[in-house]
């Protein structure tokens, strides 16, 4: 009896020993995945405060009390605005705008059939008179093309065989100052001449020959590179923009087809400020380019006549044909020379003039924050 009662307690011990082990078992388990959770959660919690202070976002700020006036000319009067300002980080630097000063005079620029003003960084326009008019633009062309060269070509030093197109082509050509006025040496057919050397004809000397034979270069045939540049238009958001040609002249009986305006010129300009072998070469003093062999030699002159007249001008471009009148692109900066401003008239007989009223007024009227 004594050996059964004794049995019956080694099996309750052994069953008490069991059931305490698999408790024991149950709560380390429990702890575990405690742990693991308490784990995840400051895991997530530190992901999400890392995500918050990169993660791309959009501050919107309410409009009100913006005078009429600065919404016609898409100008910003006062720090409340609804245009979104987008950043990558919290650390990052607020984008810099125009805001136009109170009382500030309105802009008239009475020589152009078209103008803008427009802050290169931040699209901003600043004053626009049917800027989206569609108009014939002349060698204005010609910073498109330009562009394209340095997009497409990687070594300015490549050389270009000028065709016998570009040599015969109307217009102003090297050593022809303008149209049927030849006082130097012209480039020759089978000529080779660099990349650099053209973009210096074709930018300096608005020759339509260096034009031409750049965009016959890239594009096999004038027509080909137009479609190029056409293209290029489209994928710079350009709406009243057709080119026909890379000089700019415009294709007899098909006049029409052959347009921009000023807002697109404007956009063009802006996008080509990257390129700083661009406006380097629009603010070079007259002076002699040579061919490839050394054997020829031609003399190019500027046609900036605001050329170290016009204090902090990046460059300009001037324009001119019969149907298009007199244009005129050009960029300044303030006297920081921390913004920049482009300035266009088209049609404009009194170009010089306007341009430098109108970056007067811009730099007069806007302060940048």
């Amino acid at each position: 009896m004594l050996m059964l009662i004794r049995k019956k307690q080694d099996r309750d011990e052994t069953s008490l020993v069991s059931r305490n082990e698999r408790i024991h078992s149950y709560m380390k388990t429990a702890l575990s995945l405690l742990g693991f959770m308490i784990f995840l959660g400051l895991s997530f919690f530190v992901f999400h405060k890392t995500i918050g202070s990169t993660h791309t976002g959009t501050i919107i700020i309410s409009q009100k009390d913006v005078p009429a006036d600065a919404m016609v000319e898409g100008a910003i009067d006062s720090k409340e605005s609804a245009m979104p300002i987008s950043f990558e980080s919290r650390a990052q630097a607020v984008q810099i705008l125009p805001y136009k000063k109170p009382n500030t005079a309105s802009l008239y620029v009475a020589g152009a059939h078209a103008a803008v003003v427009l802050d290169a960084d931040s699209g901003t326009v600043l004053h626009e008179y049917a800027s989206h008019d569609q108009r014939q633009i002349a060698s204005l062309t010609k910073l498109m093309t330009a562009m394209i060269a340095v997009e497409r070509i990687k070594n300015l030093d490549e050389a270009v065989t000028i065709p016998e197109e570009a040599v015969y082509a109307d217009g102003t050509k090297v050593g022809c100052p303008r149209s049927g006025y030849c006082i130097g040496n012209r480039f020759k057919v089978g000529e080779q001449v660099s990349v650099r050397n053209l973009l210096k004809a074709a930018l300096m000397n608005s020759a339509n020959d260096a034009a031409i034979s750049l965009g016959m270069y890239i594009g096999g045939t004038q027509a080909k590179f137009a479609d190029i540049m056409n293209k290029r238009a489209v994928e710079l958001g350009l709406k009243d923009t057709h080119f026909c040609t890379p000089s700019g002249l415009e294709i007899d009986g098909r006049e029409s087809e052959c347009y921009s305006s000023a807002y697109d010129i404007a956009q063009i300009t802006a996008h080509s400020l990257q390129y700083d072998v661009l406006w380097e070469t629009m603010r070079l003093p007259n002076m002699t380019i040579t061919s490839i062999d050394g054997k020829q030699s031609h003399d190019i002159f500027n046609t900036d006549a605001l050329l170290n007249q016009y204090p902090n001008l990046l460059g300009t471009k001037t324009g001119f044909t019969p149907l298009a009148g007199y244009s005129l692109l050009a960029v300044a900066t303030d006297a920081t020379t921390k913004h920049r401003v482009v300035s266009v008239v088209l049609d404009d007989s009194q170009r010089w003039q306007d341009i430098q009223q109108m970056f007067a007024w811009a730099f007069n009227s806007f302060t940048w924050q």
